[in-house]
């Protein structure tokens, strides 16, 4: 299994709004880094929910239920959805601060390439990032 990390700005989609859907394409990635993490995901890897902009927070724990196809909202063949359903949402969010704040947190991507919008994460870093918004 693998582990990744999707931003959405919430007035553009919002966790909440993902939970009244219950399942949803991932689209609008114009990155091909992005692109590649997207191809990359598998059926039941889990992903970490982060709202962008206003928050700066992960909010929540979603998985891929569909892997890569192509973008429905475009003709051009280069960009790919996934389809995502979301698992649950952490007790307390984890804001980009506090994750730049853990030591064990140094190396995220989320802190490295903060404008990337789809990336994997390691095991460890999606455990702590649960851990840190579990509230324990």
């Amino acid at each position: 299994m693998n582990y990744w990390l999707v931003k959405s700005e919430p007035f553009k989609y919002s966790w909440e709004k993902f939970n009244e859907d219950g399942r949803t394409f991932w689209d609008g990635v114009r990155n091909f880094q992005a692109r590649n993490n997207l191809k990359a995901m598998k059926e039941n890897d889990l992903v970490l929910f982060y709202h962008s902009n206003e928050g700066k927070a992960v909010v929540g724990i979603a998985k891929v239920v569909k892997e890569f196809y192509q973008d429905p909202t475009t003709d051009d063949s280069n960009w790919v959805v996934v389809d995502l359903a979301p698992v649950e949402a952490l007790k307390n969010p984890v804001t980009l601060e506090k994750i730049k704040a853990d030591s064990q947190l140094a190396d995220v991507g989320l802190v490295r390439q903060g404008r990337l919008s789809v990336m994997q994460l390691k095991r460890e870093e999606f455990d702590r990032i649960v851990e840190l918004g579990s509230g324990e």
